[in-house]
């Protein structure tokens, strides 16, 4: 696997300087503004407050809202630093549960830090939020890979079937996942047209999982039963290059490829529109035509065509 990242770590390394840099020059402030605050307390303040029940009463309420106060930010860093200690062990660099505005912004920062991948992988539906959703942050950085490998749902398969009637009826219909099926393929032709290696498969049985790989990190989503995929939570893993054994990258980047290299998945020839079905020495068996449409449409052209 390709991975470009001398420039990636020298912008890193700057950015880890100049933060380091900046917490040590407020450490040296405030070590400096110590005494000072001090001789303030013990010098001023105090003795005004001795002789003022009242001031006094207000001085220890602040006091103890403030003790309050740092004890549950306290707390708040304790809590986030094992919550912290957990996610890097896993990789996990990125995560949204919602489509709001504030993830995507957060995701578009983590794309902007990401550097050049040559391969780029992706297991997905129908790849529509993927490749041609407006939302789409990934649909441009694919533009940018050499090569493409794609994995999409057959919808002539019993897993299309069977996920098409475990959605809503308005967000299940056969037509609309054509058509997000035909959007995707048109995005892929237009990466082969502009020289990219775009090798396209279908595979049949339900979606499991959502995957995109892009250089050292990747993008997973689980395919819940009777939702659709832009309602899922969505997971980014990043792989550790000091201890690759660590984290759920590696899983997740192996999956696909078990996934990628089983003979029983059909590759797609976007010359002939056909589905290509070999066996595991690799010879092509049978050919099959790519169905994009339901049998009441092509009744119906059917009908046009003879009148």
């Amino acid at each position: 696997m390709y991975r470009p990242k001398d420039s990636h770590h020298i912008v890193t390394g700057l950015t880890y300087i100049f933060s380091h840099s900046v917490i040590t020059m407020l450490a040296i402030g405030i070590a400096f503004m110590l005494p000072i605050a001090a001789r303030y307390i013990l010098y001023q303040w105090w003795p005004r407050v001795e002789t003022d029940a009242q001031l006094l009463l207000f001085t220890e309420i602040g006091f103890a809202s403030v003790l309050v106060v740092l004890f549950n930010i306290a707390k708040i860093f304790w809590d986030n630093r094992r919550y912290m200690t957990s996610a890097k062990l896993a990789s996990l660099v990125y995560a949204r549960s919602n489509d709001s505005w504030l993830a995507r912004w957060r995701e578009r920062g983590l794309m902007k830090k990401l550097p050049a991948s040559r391969d780029a992988f992706v297991l997905a539906v129908t790849g529509f939020i993927t490749f041609s959703d407006k939302k789409s942050l990934l649909g441009d950085i694919l533009k940018t890979s050499y090569e493409i490998r794609v994995m999409l749902l057959n919808p002539n398969g019993d897993g299309a079937r069977q996920r098409l009637q475990s959605l809503p009826a308005k967000k299940g219909s056969f037509t609309t996942f054509c058509d997000e099926i035909e959007l995707s393929i048109a995005y892929l032709n237009a990466l082969r047209t502009a020289g990219k290696k775009v090798t396209l498969k279908f595979y049949e049985h339900q979606p499991f999982w959502k995957i995109v790989v892009l250089g050292e990190h990747v993008w997973v989503q689980y395919c819940h039963g009777g939702q659709e995929m832009k309602r899922t939570p969505e997971y980014v893993f990043a792989l550790q290059d000091r201890d690759p054994k660590q984290g759920l990258f590696v899983p997740f980047y192996m999956h696909f490829l078990d996934k990628w290299n089983e003979a029983e998945h059909p590759e797609y020839d976007f010359e002939s529109r056909e589905l290509i079905y070999r066996d595991v020495a690799g010879n092509e068996i049978k050919r099959l035509p790519l169905v994009t449409h339901s049998v009441e449409e092509s009744a119906g052209a059917s009908e046009q065509q003879a009148a």
